[in-house]
């Protein structure tokens, strides 16, 4: 008995069953979005919603400032990804360029261990420090901490994409007279475009999605991002489910929306910037 169709048979079951189970809680968002809210608590469960509305989307702008939120959240993610990105570039250049071994490798334990800290251990002591020199509550100062949580792992994405090309460039731009940086942006960043492009977009989705610091470092209700607006939805009271899920619906437009845009590049990029052993 030939034992491919079985075997295949059965990886297809299995690979659908594990995309039903990622769709099916994004479905559903999308589905209680567009009950009504009577409809969201009717007992048996409506899979389909019986009279779809938009009420949900309506209630979200005219009742809270959610287009402010999105534009500060599409503020904030865009131009500390474009920041990270940028430092990351220097650093991982000059990581992989640079000369001295045993230097080279405790700067690199050092950026691997940033990343097992948990954010909740550094949440007090960022809180603390910014609130006796007074930068509590500024956009900019939830930037700057957003750009030093991730350009840890910018950097080590970069410093790979960098070690795969090869110094025989550098050494022929330092030939025609060019400067080491201006061999940098002139030769070898154009080469590492796809792997930059996949460092903006994980930095701008963990930007985006991040709560915890920006309900400790913003006060001000104009300066809210949308996942600490989404959160503010919870209440004493209850949940406003139709509109919690209507505000995830629209907070999730971003990120698909940068991921479908860079996905050819993250995957070169992850391709290109795998770290030689």
């Amino acid at each position: 008995m030939n034992k491919k169709p079985i075997f295949s048979i059965g990886r297809f079951l299995l690979l659908a069953i594990y995309v039903t189970l990622a769709v099916f809680p994004l479905y559903w968002i999308v589905v209680t979005s567009l009950k009504g809210p009577k409809e969201i608590y009717t007992m048996p469960l409506q899979y389909i919603p019986s009279s779809p509305t938009l009420e949900s989307y309506r209630k979200l702008f005219s009742f809270s400032s959610f287009s402010l939120y999105f534009r500060n959240s599409l503020f904030v993610a865009f131009f500390s990804s474009l920041l990270a990105m940028a430092v990351s570039i220097l650093s991982g250049f000059s990581l992989s360029r640079y000369p001295v071994q045993r230097t080279k490798g405790i700067i690199q334990l050092a950026l691997y261990f940033t990343q097992t800290i948990p954010t909740f251990l550094i949440m007090v002591p960022i809180f603390t420090m910014f609130t006796k020199i007074g930068w509590v509550d500024h956009t900019s100062t939830l930037m700057l901490v957003y750009v030093a949580t991730v350009i840890a792992f910018s950097t080590i994405m970069s410093k790979g994409f960098f070690d795969r090309i090869p110094t025989s460039l550098e050494e022929a731009a330092k030939i025609d007279g060019c400067s080491m940086l201006q061999s940098l942006f002139r030769v070898i960043l154009p080469i590492t475009l796809p792997g930059m492009a996949a460092i903006f977009c994980f930095a701008f989705i963990n930007i985006w999605n991040e709560l915890f610091l920006a309900v400790m470092l913003l006060m001000s209700n104009e300066k809210m991002t949308v996942p600490v607006a989404l959160n503010s939805f919870i209440s004493k009271a209850g949940i406003s489910w139709d509109v919690m899920s209507a505000g995830i619906v629209i907070a999730l437009l971003p990120t698909m929306i940068v991921f479908g845009f860079g996905q050819k590049y993250i995957v070169a990029g992850l391709t290109e910037g795998s770290v030689k052993g």
